[in-house]
């Protein structure tokens, strides 16, 4: 940038000379840079206070005329008023808007030439305003400009920047990052501004420098269009590290055998600061005394094996190389045997593994089992599939390698586990068992790993186990017939069921009837079973009882034709060795019409007259007789349904024979004749007695006049008079017959 105090002191002059700066405010880029051949892109706005933007004219070096009052200089650019552009105004483009208050321009190409100062002669209407910028053109592209952070660490992620003080829309340019003249791998970030604060391209470009990175060159280019490279910066990386090492080993492949010396170096690689301490570790731990950068092992033991690194430390931190194995070769020390899964149970699969340090390894192993060589077995591990009781024992082995042979070990110990084996359940009892009796069981077993510690048994019930494994049965039942036990460690193992075998008396006993199905009637045949539901023996004899009384020894019992004195309460019995049972009483019912009908009075067959005579109808009948019917010796029925006939007050009338007849839903039956026989009594004999003389005195005082009326008649009318004697004859009939009508209507019975 070229900032001149002279154009400066014209400006302010011009500005005091001819305008009011305080009317005119405008916003560009103070510089703009370009070279041959480029473009120049010139952002800017305004703003006026008094009127619009009328005329626009871009001068290169103006200069004031105080004679005319006016700027002289070459014209770039003019803008008249009546919008025409010069002719010959092609390479400098207004891309500004009045109307928006943009003064914008590019100059396209631009040259050396150009360089030096624009000036943009504004004109409103009342005022005029002379701004200007100044302009640098180099001959050829300008480099862009490297920007590194203060400090650069390995591994910590910074941002690079290249800058380039130039943006031109009409003219392309890259800007492309390498390191060590090879482009970077990594994405830059490529922005540009055209603002009237400033113009210019930069790239940003975000880089983990590694300690390899120390000392590399990174350059940023400006290529064209077509790629090619117009300018470039150059900075060369301090990158910051820790120390960078590694080992060398004599011998070499750092393998040696007890009682060899071995040498490790040290070898800083680099370190940006230089180192300060310098320390070595083995498997991490740092060894004692050891500050150089040689260290030297004489006489190395099987327990200086292991990963040696040296550490050296600057300003950065510590580095620490990568670990060398130091690898002391020896003999197998004694073995060392490991049983996966010891205690075994008996059928699951057993590892065993022979532990036994060696450099190098082994690579043959011998196993013994209780001192015997087990033959096949090679390997640092084996296994048994299925384990067996006789596997247990002692497990030893033998380890080989390339130095020789090593020390059988104490060996490890083999417990196989199992559930109790050939589990039996004896019967103690020597005789039968009956029920009821007592009965004792044992339950045995051959052998259990660990020891049998309880015993089940099944069926549960409340029995008594006096000692472990013995079960006694108290009282034991008919149906206890299968008894099985366990003897359990950590498992149990199950006998065989026994069978008690328990005698008893048979069980269920009961009468049942075969035939008929349906009721029982008289006559019927009928059946009937005595049945059980178990007896132990089998063997069983039969006994019937009716009423208590015995009937006979079979199972059956059978009857042609049931008679109702065959009615009664059955039971019977059966019974083998061991004892007897009786049914419950069945009740044989029996039914039958009414039968044994008779007819009976309380005084006999005779009663008084005025008396009451109470017949009942007596009568055998299954069901009872659910009605009666009474006839007389007429054999009309009498109104009365009852059991009893009841005549009050009894009259002579009521002689003679009776008969009563009794049906219930079987059918029907009556009864032989019963006769009544009712007597007079002493008022009535007596009043007859004096009836019967009164009787025989009107008689003869009747047949005096009788005698008397004959005899004259037949002097009056001897022709007549067996005419009227016919009709004296019929008078008395008549008459007789009336009084014997009374006389039956005065004794008939009444019925109660």
């Amino acid at each position: 940038m070229h900032l001149l105090g002279p154009w400066l002191l014209l400006l302010v002059l011009e500005y005091l000379a001819f305008s009011d700066s305080s009317k005119w405010n405008i916003d560009h880029p103070e510089t703009l840079y370009a070279w041959e051949g480029a473009c120049v892109w010139v952002p800017c706005t305004y703003r006026v206070l008094d009127g619009a933007l009328e005329s626009f004219i871009l001068f290169h070096n103006p200069e004031y005329n105080k004679n005319i009052s006016k700027f002289e200089g070459t014209r770039l650019y003019e803008s008249t008023k009546d919008g025409k552009v010069p002719s010959g105004q092609k390479r400098v483009q207004f891309l500004g808007d009045k109307n928006n208050n943009n003064c914008t321009l590019s100059i396209h190409p631009v040259h050396v030439n150009d360089s030096g100062q624009l000036g943009l002669r504004m004109e409103s209407k009342t005022e005029k305003w002379m701004e200007k910028i100044h302009l640098n053109v180099s001959e050829r592209p300008f480099p862009p400009h490297i920007q590194l952070p203060p400090k650069l660490q390995e591994s910590q992620e910074v941002i690079l920047t290249c800058s380039l003080n130039f943006s031109c829309y009409g003219y392309q340019i890259k800007l492309q990052w390498l390191l060590e003249r090879v482009p970077m791998r990594q994405t830059a970030v490529t922005s540009t501004s055209l603002s009237t604060k400033s113009v210019f391209t930069q790239s940003e470009l975000k880089f983990s420098p590694q300690w390899s990175h120390h000392g590399k060159i990174v350059t940023c280019e400006l290529h064209d269009v077509d790629g090619k490279v117009l300018s470039e910066d150059t900075v060369q990386l301090n990158v910051k590290h820790t120390p960078k090492l590694e080992i060398e080993v004599i011998p070499s492949e750092a393998i040696v055998r007890e009682g060899d010396s071995v040498t490790m170096i040290c070898k800083v690689n680099s370190s940006n600061p230089e180192y300060t301490t310098v320390s070595w570790l083995k498997d991490g731990t740092p060894l004692k005394e050891q500050n150089t950068l040689t260290l030297t092992l004489h006489e190395v033991t099987k327990s200086q094996s292991g990963r040696y690194c040296c550490r050296v430390s600057n300003d950065v931190g510590p580095g620490t190389s990568e670990k060398v194995f130091l690898q002391v070769q020896y003999t197998p020390e004694p073995s060392r045997v490991q049983i996966v899964q010891s205690p075994a149970v008996e059928g699951n699969e057993v590892k065993f593994i022979c532990t036994s340090p060696a450099n190098p390894l082994p690579t043959n192993y011998t196993w013994y089992h209780n001192g015997k060589e087990v033959q096949g077995r090679t390997e640092k591990e084996f296994q048994i599939p299925k384990i067996l009781p006789w596997h247990a024992g002692t497990y030893s082995c033998v380890a080989e390698n390339i130095l020789g042979i090593g020390q059988r070990g104490p060996g490890a110990e083999l417990d196989v586990q199992y559930p109790p084996k050939k589990v039996t359940m004896v019967i103690e009892n020597p005789t039968p068992i009956r029920e009821g009796d007592t009965v004792t069981l044992s339950c045995n077993y051959n052998s259990s790993n660990p020891t049998v510690n309880h015993y089940e048994w099944k069926p549960r019930g409340a029995w008594e186990e006096p000692l472990l494994g013995v079960l006694k049965i108290q009282n034991v039942g008919w149906n206890n017939t299968a008894i099985a036990c366990a003897a359990c460690n950590n498992w149990c193992s199950w006998a065989s069921p026994v069978t008690l075998n328990v005698l008893y008396a048979p069980r269920g006993v009961r009468v049942r009837k075969i035939k008929p199905f349906s009721e029982i009637h008289s006559g019927n045949s009928v059946s009937l079973q005595c049945d059980f539901s178990s007896s132990h023996p089998k063997e069983v004899q039969f006994f019937w009882e009716k009423n208590g009384s015995l009937l006979g020894k079979e199972r059956q019992l059978n009857f042609d034709s049931i008679s109702p004195e065959d009615a009664g309460s059955y039971s019977c019995w059966v019974n083998n060795s061991i004892g007897q049972t009786e049914s419950k009483a069945w009740t044989l019912e029996v039914l039958y019409a009414p039968r044994r009908l008779r007819v009976s009075m309380s005084q006999g067959n005779q009663v008084m007259e005025g008396k009451t005579a109470t017949l009942t109808c007596e009568s055998d009948a299954n069901p009872p007789i659910s009605s009666y019917t009474w006839f007389d010796w007429n054999n009309q029925s009498l109104p009365s349904s009852g059991r009893m006939l009841r005549l009050e007050p009894v009259k002579v009338q009521h002689s003679g024979a009776y008969w009563c007849q009794g049906t219930n839903r079987v059918g029907k039956g009556h009864s032989p004749l019963f006769t009544l026989t009712v007597y007079y009594s002493p008022e009535t004999i007596g009043r007859r007695v004096a009836v019967g003389l009164g009787s025989c005195l009107a008689i003869l005082i009747l047949a005096m006049c009788g005698f008397k009326v004959q005899r004259r008649w037949k002097r009056t009318q001897s022709q007549q008079g067996l005419q009227e004697n016919s009709s004296g004859q019929s008078f008395f009939v008549r008459n007789k017959k009336k009084c014997r009508d009374l006389r039956d209507a005065e004794t008939s019975p009444r019925l109660r």
